[in-house]
Parts: structure tokens; C-alpha cells; sequence
């Protein structure tokens, strides 16, 4: 039994003549009626009787119709299905961070949809932290993330597309918040929230305040740089955070930092090992296409 024969059955049980069939099929009609009755030798029933001129369903052949119809449209829907992911259509899981969902990853998937105009294209954000967002595309449950990069990860490709600056931020009422420009030595004597050690910004952080030889007072870790510029608008102490577009619209001063200087860079990161379906890979390249000489 095969794809051809069934599909030959289905149309016969329709149409209810050989002749016509064979003619509609392009097919010699000694071919349908052969191919017809190896089905019927492979099911050992009749599937059709003559009546006239007219081949009509056996009670066997009926109940068989209803399974091969069945199957034919679930195998006809996977086939339409696979002809629309390979013309560049489908489903993007993507996975970010938040601070990247204010601004940069909404007008990107917008710009890239606008260029696809033709398609059926849709996005699932996701967002997290880069611990998460890494151990999602490891487990692929994300096609793609836009992340920070973490060292040590072989099997992850990381392309640069955007960064951001550090920026201290203090309650409107603390007294550093006159200050336009500080120096990160100024923070030793105030309570600090900081990031906690799953974010890849704690290290960088640490790295900054060891560079300048000061301890920094960690009163709180917080995952959340939003959550943290919460804390420090309340009054919880000062923090050294990225650069957003939120903290303008909160209770905060934003100090510019003089020294030591430092850039945060964020990435695409995809896993080499993951097969990219072609929707997925043309928004890749579109990313890379777009983005290379931004840096």
C-alpha cells in the first residue's frame, strides 16, 4: 500500500468511474484498475462494486474511505504546513532581556516583519535574565536570545548588536544627587543594591570596584535592574546599573560615570547545534545584515 493508491482510491470513490479517473489522474486507465485491485488483495475486501457504468463504494470500501479521508487531509495539512516553513513562515521563539524590551527588540521585530510583509510571521517573546536566557537556548527552548555574553560556552555563537552604558543612580534626596559626573571610589561609604551574583552584570560590576581597589556595601541583590532602580528611588541605597530609558520617568538622579569607564555590549546568541528553520534563519541574517556596523 501506498501514498498514490490511496489518493487513487479516494478520487475513484468520488468520482465513481474508471474511465474518468484515469483521465483526470493522467494515468492509463489498466494502471488505476490495477493499482486499485492491489489494495483491495493487500486489505483482502472489495472496496467497490459495479452498479451500471458506475463503480460504487462496497460497505467495506465506504468504512475504509472515512480513515483514508482522514488521513489524507492530516498528511495534506503537514505538507501545506512544511511548504509555508519553507518559504520563511512560522513561529520565533525569542528570548531577551527586559532591558532590551523597552525599545531595542520591539522595533527590530517590527522593522523585520515590515520587510516580510508577504509572510505569516509571529513572535513569542520570553524574557529573563542571561543565566536563563542561555540555559533556554541550550534546552532549545528559544531559537534565538539577545543577551550578554558569558565566557566559557564553546557550543553558543555570540554576534554584538547593540550596547550601553553603566550609570550610577541615587534617590533625588541622597547627597550625591548633585553630582553630574562621579567616580565609582565616591559609592565606598554608601549602602549599595546591587545585582545578585546569577546576573552576568554582578561580575562586571566587581570586576569595576576591584579594578579601584573599594568593597563595594552590599545592602541588597536584586536580579532586576528595574527592581533595583525601584529600591534605590525608596531609598534602599545607590546602584550602578545600564543605562534605560525607565529610569527617566522614575525617582532618581542618574550620575554619569568618569572612571574607570565601562560599555556594556549585548548579543545575539545562537546555539551552533540547533537547526534554525528558514523563518528563524533569515531573521539571523537579517540581524547580522543590520546590525554589523552599528558597533
Amino acid at each position: 500500500m501506498n501514498l498514490y493508491q490511496l489518493r487513487y482510491f479516494a478520487l475513484l470513490a468520488r468520482i465513481g468511474h474508471f474511465r474518468k479517473t484515469a483521465e483526470q489522474l493522467c494515468i492509463a486507465q489498466p494502471s488505476l484498475s490495477h493499482s486499485i485491485a492491489l489494495l483491495e488483495q493487500e486489505l483482502g475486501v472489495s472496496l467497490f462494486e459495479k452498479q451500471g457504468r458506475r463503480s460504487v463504494l462496497t460497505s467495506e470500501g465506504l468504512q475504509f474511505l472515512t480513515y483514508v479521508e482522514k488521513s489524507l487531509e492530516i498528511l495534506d495539512e503537514g505538507i501545506l504546513d512544511m511548504q509555508h516553513i519553507a518559504m520563511g513562515e512560522g513561529i520565533i521563539e525569542l528570548g531577551f532581556l527586559r532591558t532590551l524590551g523597552v525599545e531595542f527588540i520591539p522595533e527590530m521585530a517590527r522593522r523585520f516583519l515590515e520587510s516580510q510583509k508577504d509572510k505569516n510571521i509571529y513572535f513569542k517573546f520570553h524574557t529573563g535574565i542571561t543565566a536563563s536566557l542561555i540555559d533556554g537556548l541550550k534546552d532549545e527552548k528559544y531559537d534565538l536570545v539577545f543577551c550578554t555574553k558569558r565566557e566559557s560556552e564553546p557550543n553558543i555563537e555570540f554576534f554584538p548588536v547593540s550596547r550601553q552604558d553603566l550609570v550610577v543612580i541615587v534617590p533625588r534626596n541622597h547627597p550625591l544627587s548633585k553630582r553630574y559626573t562621579i567616580s565609582l571610589e565616591e559609592l565606598g561609604p554608601y549602602p549599595q543594591v546591587c545585582f545578585s551574583h546569577s546576573s552576568g552584570l554582578r561580575s562586571i560590576i566587581d570586576n569595576l570596584f576591584k579594578k579601584i581597589h573599594v568593597t563595594p556595601q552590599v545592602a541588597y541583590e536584586i536580579e532586576e535592574d528595574i527592581v533595583i532602580a525601584g529600591l534605590v528611588s525608596k531609598g534602599f541605597g545607590v546602584a550602578v546599573v545600564p543605562y534605560m530609558a525607565d529610569l527617566l520617568r522614575m525617582d532618581v538622579k542618574i550620575i554619569q560615570i568618569a572612571s574607570p569607564y565601562w560599555e556594556r555590549n549585548f548579543y545575539m546568541a545562537t546555539l551552533k547545534t540547533h537547526h534554525l528553520t528558514p523563518v528563524v534563519q533569515n531573521f539571523h541574517n537579517y540581524v547580522i545584515h543590520q546590525y554589523s556596523d552599528n558597533l
